[in-house]
């Protein structure tokens, strides 16, 4: 059997020897040697390759197993050396309020000092002082409010403080969500207005009329106060107007977020001649 030689081609002029050789057979066969090198040397390259990006993969793999152990290993360290006993927490005593006291003198226990350092209230009291003072040794000086039933106060106490009143607020409000109303309504504002009115007779006889602006605050009661005249129409009406008005009874007082709150109000007050 003849070795097969891969890359010569003289076979091919053998076999074309007397043929047409224009023909595209002969040319194909005549490049086969060429085909076959490049084919030989891509698969050695691709071998080559893939070798290497296996060998790098395999470095790789080994350098991350080392780093992960060794930061499981410096991880166990770090929690060994973080445990802290914890220690329990201080109480401190807070101040308790006591409703009756009696009157004391601060006891000052004897400190050696220089005078330039001694504070008035530290200063020692005498033996005469505390008897001559008839008040109880205590820690502290302390003016009581019960002398019979009270106790002497200690450090950790104080007096019992009363309650302040709430200030009320005293905001006029000219909006609110619920705004004053006259008992019954409008309907009968108008209709108390105009069977209390007395006409002033000299603006009777002088013919004048007209509509008097009156401003007024509506009290969380709902009486009447600071009643103003803010757009008069003569000095007899406007006096009229805030007679009649001053006279009103009590509103319905106006509310803001649920509570009676001081609202101003604007009524106008209107003279007629018939």
């Amino acid at each position: 059997m003849s070795k097969i030689d891969l890359i010569d081609n003289g076979w091919v002029d053998l076999v074309f020897e007397g043929r047409n050789k224009e023909y595209g057979a002969y040319q194909l066969r005549k490049g086969t040697g060429k085909r076959n090198i490049w084919s030989i040397i891509i698969m050695l390259a691709l071998a080559a390759l893939i070798g290497i990006v296996v060998g790098v993969n395999a470095i790789i793999e080994a350098n991350s197993k080392e780093e992960i152990s060794a930061d499981v290993e410096l991880s166990k360290i770090i929690k060994k050396e973080a445990k802290v006993e914890k220690k329990a927490p201080v109480k401190i005593e807070e101040a308790k309020p006591v409703e009756k006291v009696k009157s004391s003198i601060k006891f000052v226990p004897p400190v050696i000092k220089k005078d330039s350092e001694v504070k008035p209230e530290e200063e020692l009291r005498t033996q005469d002082d505390l008897n001559k003072s008839n008040l109880n040794v205590g820690a502290l000086d302390v003016k009581g409010n019960s002398e019979d039933e009270g106790t002497v106060m200690r450090v950790t106490e104080v007096i019992a403080q009363p309650e302040e009143k709430p200030k009320e607020d005293n905001q006029i409000f000219t909006i609110v969500e619920q705004k004053p109303t006259f008992p019954g309504g409008d309907g009968a504002l108008m209709s108390w207005l105009s069977s209390n009115i007395k006409y002033p007779v000299l603006a009777e006889e002088n013919g004048i009329q007209g509509r008097v602006i009156v401003q007024f605050v509506v009290e969380r009661d709902g009486s009447i106060t600071d009643v103003q005249v803010v757009r008069g129409v003569d000095r007899s009406l406007d006096e009229e107007a805030k007679r009649v008005v001053k006279s009103m009874p009590h509103w319905i007082p106006g509310k803001q977020n649920g509570s009676a709150v001081r609202v101003r109000y604007t009524l106008p007050v209107t003279f007629k001649l018939q």
